[in-house]
C-alpha cells in the first residue's frame, strides 16, 4: 500500500522525490553516497536541498561540511570538535556505505524561524542494511536555512547520553572431514604465550630469554610490549605453541616432540611475567601425512582484504592459502554475524538498529581414507614421490600423498624466517606437491599402447616380434640412437611384452601405429583436456608442440618416454615420476583384479632417483608394508 504524501510547503505545490532514479548532479557524489538530487531555479537552497546536500556529506565522511550546515545556537553540540568525533565515531564504527535519502513531506511550522522536512533514509552496514523514517529541523537565518542537530539525526531513538555498539559473532570455520568424519582439518586448542607488563622484573633478560626461547626477534617482541593499547595488566601475545595435553604426557612412552615442548613451557612459565594460556586454533591432526592435501589457512593479508573486498573478510579473518583450504574456501568460510544496537548509558540494551546472523561455514567431506592415506605417508615420508589411490570400480580417490611433505600446523603456529628458509631451501623440496604434477609415465603406458594397438587393428596380441637383444634402431638412419630394454625372451608376443617390460616390442608396436592414429586415440583418452577433478590438474600431453616430430619420438612414445607427461589421476589413477638429469625413477601399480570384491583397491606409487635402493622393487616393498599397515587396521 502507497504511502500518502502531503505536499511540501512551497508555491508551486510539485512533489519532491529524491531516489537513486533522479537525475544525477555528479558522477562522484552519486558513486560515493548514491545520492542523487536537483536544484531548483532560484538562487536559494531548499530544506529539502539543504537535507540532501548533508546526507551527501555523510558518505564522503566530511564532517566538518556537515557542522558549517548546523546552527550551533540550537544544536546540541556548539563545539565542532565534539561534533565530528560523534559522528565519525558512529558513521565510520558501522561502516556506512550506499547512502540514500528520499523527501516524505515537508511542513512549515508555526514559528516563521523554523521548518521540518520528514524523510526516509537507508544506507548499507555491517550488520547489513537499516532503513528508517526521520525529520529534520531548520531555521531560518540571514545566511539561509541551517540545521537544528541533535542525535536523534544519526537515528531516531539515539539520544545524547547513549552509545551505538557493534557486536560480532565470528563464524565458525567449516570442517574437513574424511570419507569416515575423521577431522582432517577443524577447530582446536594452542597454548599463547604473552606477557603481562607489570609483572616483569628484568624486561631486558627476560626479552633476551623470550627471543631464545621462541625463536622471535627481541626487537618484535619490544614491539608488541609498546603498542599503543598496553597497559600495566594487558596480557601481550607473543606466540602461539602446540599445546601440551596430560594425557599426550601420561602416555606409556610420550613422544619427544612432547617431552621437548613441555620443557621448553616449563622454562617459559619461570620467566616472571610470563603466562601461557588456551587459545582456539585452526588444527590439522593428520599433520605431514596430509599437508599438500589439506593446505593451511593464514591471517588475511592487505592485499587480500583489496581482493576479496566486499565478501565478508576483516582484519581478524583467515582465508585458505593452499590444498582444499583453498579450493573450498567459499564453503568452509561461512558468514560472520553482526549486530549494531543503541546502548543506554546504564549499559542496558536500548533497541537493536540491524542485525546480521551468522552463517557457519560448511563442513566438506572427501571420499580420501584417512588410514590408508597416513599407512602411504608412514612408508614413503622420507622418499621424493608420490601415491594415488582409488577405488577401480566408483573412481573414488581414497588417498593423495606427497613427499617429503609439511605439517600445516606450522603454518598455523607460525614459521620462524629459519625454518620457512629452511623448507624452501631443502633440496627434497618438501613444499612442492608432487601428485600435482605431471610426469613421465614410463612403464604404466605400455598397456595404454597395447590397448591402442589392439583397437585399431594395428598390433596382433600373437605375432612374434622377434628377439632383437637388448638395443635395436629400426636403421641407420637412426645414427647413434638405439632403444634398450632389461631382459632378453622369446616368443616376443604382446603378453610376453608386458610382463617383461620390454621398451624394444612397445617402441616396434607404436610405430606400427602411426604418430596420427597415436595423436587420435590418446586425444580420445583425454591427452590436453583438463581432467573433471575439484583439485587442478595439469593436462596430460604427448609432445611439447601440437605433434609427435619424429620417428625416434614415437617410438620412445611407445614405452611412456619421449616427451609424454601424464598427471596423477589420469588413465585411472596410473601414476609415475619425471625422469629429471638421467635419475631412475621406481613405480608400481597394484590393484583389485576381482570387480565384486568388497574393498576394491588401486595404488599407485612412484619414487625418484631408485637406482641405488633396489629400483622398482623398493616401491613394492614400501606399497605392500602400508596395505599391511591399512588391512590390519581392520579396513
Amino acid at each position: 500500500m502507497e504511502r500518502k504524501r502531503r505536499q511540501p510547503y512551497k508555491r508551486n505545490k510539485k512533489r519532491i522525490h529524491i531516489a537513486a532514479a533522479v537525475l544525477s548532479v555528479t558522477a562522484a557524489f552519486a558513486a560515493v553516497c548514491g545520492i542523487v538530487y536537483f536544484m531548483r531555479g532560484s538562487g536559494r537552497e531548499t530544506p529539502e536541498e539543504l537535507l540532501v546536500r548533508y546526507m551527501e556529506q555523510i558518505g564522503q565522511h566530511n564532517y566538518e561540511e556537515m557542522y558549517r550546515m548546523t546552527d550551533p545556537a540550537h544544536s546540541a553540540y556548539t563545539d565542532k570538535e565534539a561534533f565530528i568525533k560523534r559522528n565519525s565515531a558512529i558513521y565510520e564504527g558501522i561502516e556506512i556505505e550506499n547512502v540514500r535519502v528520499e523527501v516524505l513531506e515537508n511542513d512549515r511550522n508555526n514559528s516563521r524561524e523554523q521548518d521540518s522536512v520528514a524523510y526516509q533514509m537507508s544506507f548499507d552496514t555491517l550488520a547489513g542494511n537499516l532503513r528508517f523514517e526521520n525529520e529534520m529541523q531548520f531555521t531560518d537565518t540571514e545566511d539561509g536555512y541551517k540545521i537544528i542537530w541533535h542525535d536523534g539525526l544519526i537515528f531516531p531513538e539515539l539520544a545524547s547520553e547513549d552509545k551505538v555498539r557493534i557486536e560480532s559473532s565470528p563464524a565458525e570455520r567449516g570442517k574437513i572431514l574424511d570419507r569416515n568424519e575423521r577431522m582432517l582439518a577443524g577447530p582446536g586448542t594452542a597454548s599463547s604465550v604473552g606477557l603481562v607488563p607489570g609483572r616483569l622484573e628484568d624486561r631486558e633478560n627476560a626479552l633476551h630469554q623470550l627471543s631464545r626461547l621462541l625463536d622471535m626477534d627481541p626487537e618484535t617482541i619490544r614491539n608488541c610490549l609498546d603498542a599503543a593499547w598496553v597497559t600495566e595488566d594487558s596480557f601481550v601475545p607473543l606466540k602461539t605453541v602446540p599445546k601440551v595435553s596430560e594425557l599426550d604426557l601420561m602416555a606409556l612412552d610420550p613422544k619427544e616432540d612432547v617431552l621437548a615442548e613441555k620443557a621448553r613451557q616449563d622454562v617459559l612459565l619461570a620467566i616472571p611475567g610470563v603466562m601461557i594460556s588456551d587459545v582456539e586454533v585452526r588444527t590439522y591432526p593428520f599433520g605431514a601425512a596430509a599437508g599438500h592435501l589439506t593446505g593451511y589457512v593464514r591471517n588475511v593479508t592487505a592485499e587480500d582484504l583489496e581482493e576479496h573486498a566486499g565478501e565478508g573478510y576483516n582484519e581478524n579473518s583467515v582465508i585458505g592459502k593452499s590444498g582444499l583450504e583453498a579450493l573450498f574456501e567459499k564453503e568452509l568460510k561461512g558468514q560472520d554475524g553482526c549486530s549494531i544496537y543503541i546502548e543506554r548509558e546504564d549499559g542496558s540494551k536500548k533497541s537493536v538498529l540491524a542485525n546480521l546472523p551468522v552463517q557457519n561455514g560448511q563442513d566438506v567431506r572427501l571420499t580420501i581414507d584417512t588410514q590408508l592415506q597416513e599407512a602411504l605417508y608412514q612408508q614413503f615420508q622420507e622418499d621424493p614421490g608420490c601415491s594415488v589411490a582409488m577405488d577401480p570400480c566408483s573412481g573414488e580417490v581414497l588417498a593423495l600423498v606427497s613427499t617429503p611433505s609439511f605439517n600445516s600446523n606450522e603454518f598455523i603456529l607460525g614459521l620462524s624466517d629459519a625454518r620457512w628458509n629452511a623448507l624452501n631451501e631443502d633440496e627434497r623440496k618438501p613444499l612442492l606437491n608432487r601428485f600435482q604434477q605431471i610426469w613421465c609415465p614410463g612403464s604404466t603406458l605400455k598397456p595404454v599402447i597395447a590397448s591402442i594397438g589392439l583397437k585399431t587393428g594395428a598390433v596382433d596380441w600373437q605375432e612374434d616380434f622377434g628377439n632383437e637383444g637388448l638395443s635395436w634402431q629400426k636403421d641407420a638412419t637412426w645414427g647413434d640412437y638405439y632403444i634398450t630394454t632389461l631382459h632378453a625372451y622369446e616368443p616376443v608376443t604382446m603378453e610376453n611384452a608386458l610382463i617383461y617390460s620390454d621398451n624394444i616390442y612397445f617402441a616396434k608396436a607404436a610405430l606400427g601405429i602411426g604418430a596420427d592414429v597415436l595423436e587420435r586415440e590418446l586425444n580420445i583418452m583425454g591427452f590436453g583436456e583438463q581432467i573433471p577433478f575439484e583439485i587442478v590438474m595439469p593436462p596430460s600431453q604427448y609432445s611439447n608442440t601440437e605433434h609427435i616430430e619424429s620417428e625416434i619420438q614415437l617410438a620412445d612414445s611407445g614405452y611412456g618416454q619421449g616427451q609424454i607427461l601424464v598427471n596423477p589421476l589420469h588413465m585411472a589413477g596410473l601414476y609415475t615420476a619425471f625422469c629429471n638429469e638421467g635419475t631412475e625413477i621406481g613405480w608400481f601399480a597394484v590393484f583389485t583384479a576381482e570387480k565384486d570384491a568388497e574393498d576394491s583397491l588401486l595404488i599407485v606409487s612412484m619414487v625418484e632417483n631408485v637406482k641405488e635402493i633396489g629400483g622398482s622393487g623398493y616401491v613394492v616393498s614400501k606399497d605392500r608394508n602400508a596395505l599391511d599397515a591399512y588391512w590390519g587396521s581392520g579396513q
